[in-house]
């Protein structure tokens, strides 16, 4: 047990203040969306030419904007998150991250869903159109900071509409996007190669 506090302290803890530091700045460096909009009024800012952009999106509820507007997605997707923290604690515990891969996931999933929690949770209080409403309004107006704005060349082949832009994403959602493929490659790791010392 040890080794718990130390292991999220070096990975987790730094992803999570970049992840949060990255958002902040975007927030700060455009426009909030105005009327029934997600994305800024702002252009993207370009960062490599055709390729990677930055830009502000609001997200309350999963990829490709599923689940915006509606007054159910702030607090599942919420809900949801806080659940997921529960069940790594309960399985960490358990010992359930058996091998080396399996532990980074779950570190990874952690700095992710806090990042993304973090902002269901704050970020509503922070939008100007909403500053004079109540508490609870102003919570279920929550949304995940989305900025990281790719086009990728045989997207559009996979989504025609996408014209190409791979949907905005975050620093949290790499780090959740790399743990799943970590716990896919893990699950098919030997037993023999599964660390020992690893349970209580």
């Amino acid at each position: 047990m040890n080794r718990i506090p130390k292991l999220f302290l070096i990975l987790s803890l730094p992803l999570y203040v970049l992840d949060q530091v990255t958002k902040w700045w975007v927030v700060f460096k455009f426009h909030e969306p105005i009327g029934g909009d997600f994305a800024t009024p702002d252009p993207p800012v370009p960062v490599i030419d055709g390729f990677l952009w930055w830009w502000r999106v609001h997200n309350q509820g999963v990829a490709f904007g599923l689940g915006n507007g509606t007054t159910w997605a702030p607090l599942v997707f919420t809900c949801i998150l806080i659940l997921a923290l529960v069940i790594i604690t309960v399985f960490w515990r358990k010992g359930a991250f058996m091998n080396q891969s399996a532990r980074l996931a779950a570190v990874l999933l952690v700095a992710g869903v806090c990042g993304n929690l973090t902002d269901r949770l704050l970020q509503g209080f922070w939008l100007e159109q909403h500053e004079e409403k109540s508490f609870v309004t102003r919570l279920s107006k929550g949304y995940v900071v989305d900025f990281i704005r790719v086009k990728l060349p045989w997207y559009d082949k996979i989504v025609p509409k996408s014209g190409g832009f791979f949907p905005t994403f975050n620093v949290a959602d790499s780090c959740i996007s790399v743990a799943a493929a970590l716990l896919f490659i893990s699950a098919f790791r030997p037993e023999d190669e599964k660390d020992e010392g690893v349970r209580e």
